[in-house]
């Protein structure tokens, strides 16, 4: 009896390479920031499979090592959140991310809108890009877990010379405003966050 050899079929790499993207992409939750790092652990080619996914539209790349899973409303895709970019940015959660704009909201007469995002953090100092958004990453020995109106007044005044304001209509009100916080709240807020001309600076107002 004639026997015939049947050759091994080799897998195709190509498959292979698919099926494998596929179970990574099955992994990720949309609207989630990962670091390269993260995905690694869930896969034996990253790089080649990150390609695949951004190619695919699965995940937007927002800087070098870090990508998004983009999520959709019914009006489309949407943005990803600004604590989670920080967040798988700095590999940290001990940051506070706000506008500027914020200051707006404690009644000092300031009316400008600001096109950037301050991140108060322990790690990184400078402006970076993330995606579309540009962030101005300041480190500060201490700061806040969310905003007060106590908090925004110390800093309104520390960033002073920062602002798109008129300084001393600002300083004014700033002036006027003064008796309206609770003393305590604001007294911790100075002690904490105020650099020494926002503490002089109160502490004249508070002798005159």
């Amino acid at each position: 009896m004639e026997i015939h050899a049947v050759a091994a079929t080799a897998p195709n790499p190509v498959k292979s390479l698919r099926r494998a993207t596929a179970h990574l992409a099955d992994g990720l939750r949309a609207g989630r920031v990962y670091r390269r790092e993260d995905l690694a652990r869930m896969s034996n080619a990253v790089d080649r499979h990150l390609r695949e996914l951004v190619a695919s539209g699965q995940l937007k790349k927002l800087a070098q090592g870090l990508y998004y899973a983009p999520r959709t409303s019914s009006f489309g895709p949407l943005p990803p959140d600004d604590v989670e970019v920080v967040g798988g940015f700095l590999r940290d959660k001990d940051f506070l991310v706000f506008s500027p704009s914020a200051y707006n909201a404690i009644g000092l007469g300031t009316t400008q809108l600001y096109n950037r995002t301050l991140v108060y953090n322990h790690k990184r100092h400078g402006v970076f890009k993330l995606g579309n958004r540009q962030f101005d990453f300041r480190v500060k020995p201490r700061f806040p877990k969310k905003l007060t109106p106590e908090f925004l007044f110390v800093d309104l005044l520390n960033n002073l010379n920062d602002l798109a304001e008129d300084r001393d209509a600002v300083l004014r009100q700033a002036r006027d405003k003064l008796p309206s916080f609770d003393r305590a709240r604001l007294q911790r807020a100075l002690d904490s966050f105020a650099n020494v001309a926002t503490r002089k600076r109160v502490r004249e107002w508070d002798d005159g």
